[in-house]
């Protein structure tokens, strides 16, 4: 079947939402060659991805992937994400998970989905263990967390079982240099099926189309954002998150209506003078402690500056605050008066363990 299919992709024709379908099939089947899964992965992108074909394969992955029994008390407030595709290759720390405490801290429901280290040293998975929260947490246990502690880590290998068979295939397309439609759809698996997202790109022209996709997902708010970092004056490379060191490329949507694009100026915000330099992370540990030295309102430079702008954008598609400005001015508040730090304590010192009871534990980590 793959074989029709990479001939129909030779001849830069698009896939039918059907065919995406079954190519999903082929490719989760441990008995298809991966060499040809990498065949067909690559001459799909070497054809260019398109929107209906992104959103049909995440419909196709997302409902295989297992599913928390989220109730109808947690489905009816809005469950935000806040995460990167990757691929900016820039190292700076963990910017994406210390926004999800702060919008979590600010009493918004984030479902945090993400994996360990893939494209950036240290993955949500590895400072989200280094900090001491829960993140591999079954169905019934992080629909839980999520209930009661309003933060759930949704461990991306532990809901998509079936990836493990496209593995192979996806080395082979890296040996060969060539990114693939599975370096997009993290951002985009989400087994909670948040409402709201705020996601990071790596290159400026992806934010529309990615908003498309999102929206195509039945996603009623989010922001796609793709920020200018120059690099000590020598040249512009781009972070996927807000950028606290230049313009930011947004592209966002409420509902139904068609994704808007705007620019964010690091000028709207009271930020310090940075470069790329002082956003660099570190190990997990170090991701760790920077990511703890935000949250106790410690840290007070360019690491808490980029924390808060993105934080303000997270609360802002979240549905908390009505503007950007409003947003930083929360975030900035839930870290003084020490809402910040107790979640973080929160969530570190109360384990959910296997048979679904709380212990408490993590205490050093905290």
């Amino acid at each position: 079947m793959l074989e029709i299919f990479i001939r129909q992709l030779a001849r830069s024709e698009p896939l039918a939402e059907e065919q995406v379908c079954r190519a999903v099939e082929q490719l989760i089947d441990e008995s298809v060659a991966a060499p040809l899964k990498a065949e067909f992965l690559c001459l799909l992108a070497l054809k260019g991805e398109t929107v209906d074909e992104i959103a049909a394969f995440a419909r196709e992955l997302r409902a295989r992937a297992l599913q928390p029994p989220l109730g109808t008390e947690t489905r009816d407030r809005t469950i935000l994400d806040v995460v990167g595709t990757g691929g900016d290759h820039l190292s700076t720390f963990n910017i994406s998970t210390a926004t999800s405490l702060i919008a979590a801290a600010a009493g918004v429901l984030v479902a945090k989905h993400g994996n360990r280290a893939s494209t950036s040293p240290i993955g949500s998975a590895d400072v989200i263990e280094a900090l001491g929260i829960p993140f591999n947490l079954g169905p019934e246990e992080a629909a839980r967390s999520l209930r009661e502690h309003g933060f759930a880590f949704f461990f991306a290998p532990a809901y998509h079982p079936a990836f493990r068979h496209i593995i192979p295939a996806r080395k082979l397309c890296a040996e060969r240099g060539q990114t693939t439609i599975f370096n997009f759809l993290g951002p985009l698996l989400n087994p909670a099926r948040p409402s709201a997202v705020l996601v990071g790109v790596p290159r400026p022209e992806l934010c529309e189309p990615f908003a498309c996709v999102l929206q195509a997902l039945g996603v009623q708010r989010a922001m796609v954002a793709c920020g200018a970092a120059p690099d000590n004056g020598a040249s512009l490379r781009h972070l996927d998150e807000i950028s606290s060191l230049g313009p930011t490329a947004v592209a966002e949507f409420y509902s139904e209506r068609a994704p808007v694009t705007s620019t964010i100026l690091p000028e709207q915000f009271p930020l310090q003078p940075a470069t790329l330099a002082d956003l660099q992370g570190g190990g997990r540990e170090y991701n760790a402690a920077i990511i703890r030295s935000i949250l106790r309102g410690e840290e007070r430079g360019p690491k808490r500056d980029v924390a808060l702008l993105n934080a303000a954008a997270a609360l802002f598609v979240a549905g908390r605050v009505e503007s950007l400005g409003e947003g930083w001015n929360l975030a900035a508040a839930v870290i003084e008066d020490g809402r910040a730090a107790r979640k973080l304590e929160e969530l570190a010192m109360r384990r959910v363990m296997a048979n679904g009871e709380l212990a408490e534990g993590a205490r050093n980590n905290v």
